[in-house]
């Protein structure tokens, strides 16, 4: 078998007198779809902030593509090839869709500061890399006519999906995204579904998700972890945990519970 792509191993994080992940551990494959789900409070999103550099573990261990990357800075781990969304827009308002776009590719550039400032020939070289790379993402997402639009005068939906964007910008192997289907609708969260798995078809990237719609979560992953109060208390296929008697009496609620929306 195969080295696992990212792998966590008792990861721990504790502020002050609260333990917000103990002894976590999973590994998750490449070209894979792993989905993390749990009550408000249970760790998700710490476990994010471990994995991407903004929070350094009190204990345990995060490997990705067989490299330590335990408490590695964040634009070091995004250089080592992971990028990652907010369950909050984190869209730059004051720039246009395709400038957003831009800002992915800042980790990629080579020329440094000085040659940058002076629009040196590798600067610019870049830049128009970097221009031509937004416009394929822009074609990918069927939003080139909206390259010179403003984040705010998108559908929530649509601004969604450039945050999405942004991060293929920054070429990853893994992405790691923060209740993508947070405040959509319907039609919206079927629109990126779809994309999640083009994306994943299409380029072999690999995804690890938040997400509080079972449905969802049920349609698009290979494997679910499932946190409570920090700790992991299961993990299997969307079929395993659907039926697992500690995630319904933790999480579901019902046996039922994973057919229709949570409340």
């Amino acid at each position: 078998m195969s080295a696992p792509l990212l792998e966590l191993e008792s990861l721990q994080m504790r502020f002050q007198g609260l333990t917000a992940l103990d002894k976590v551990s999973f590994t998750m494959a490449a070209g894979s779809v792993t989905s993390v789900i749990g009550p408000n409070g249970a760790g998700k999103t710490t476990l994010f902030n471990c994995v991407t550099g903004m929070y350094r573990p009190t204990g345990g261990r995060v490997s990705f593509a067989g490299a330590d990357i335990t408490g590695m800075r964040a634009h070091l781990v995004s250089r080592h090839g992971i990028a990652r969304t907010f369950q909050n827009l984190a869209l730059f308002s004051g720039l246009t869709v395709l400038e957003n776009l831009l800002v992915g590719t800042y980790l990629q550039g080579r020329s440094g500061l000085l040659q940058g400032m002076v629009l040196s020939g590798r600067a610019r070289a870049e830049q128009a890399s970097a221009v031509a790379a937004a416009h394929q993402v822009l074609e990918f997402l069927g939003m080139v006519h909206l390259a010179g639009a403003m984040p705010g005068e998108l559908p929530y939906g649509q601004q969604k999906q450039v945050e999405f964007g942004r991060a293929l910008m920054q070429k990853a192997r893994l992405v790691l995204l923060d209740e993508p289907m947070a405040g959509m609708s319907g039609a919206e969260k079927s629109a990126m579904t779809t994309l999640i798995q083009r994306v994943r078809q299409q380029y072999g990237m690999s995804f690890l998700i938040v997400e509080h719609d079972i449905p969802v979560i049920m349609e698009i992953s290979d494997k679910i972890v499932v946190l409570d109060f920090g700790r992991k208390i299961a993990e299997g296929t969307p079929s395993e945990i659907q039926v697992d008697p500690v995630v319904i009496a933790a999480y579901l609620g019902t046996a039922d519970a994973a057919e229709a929306e949570p409340a």
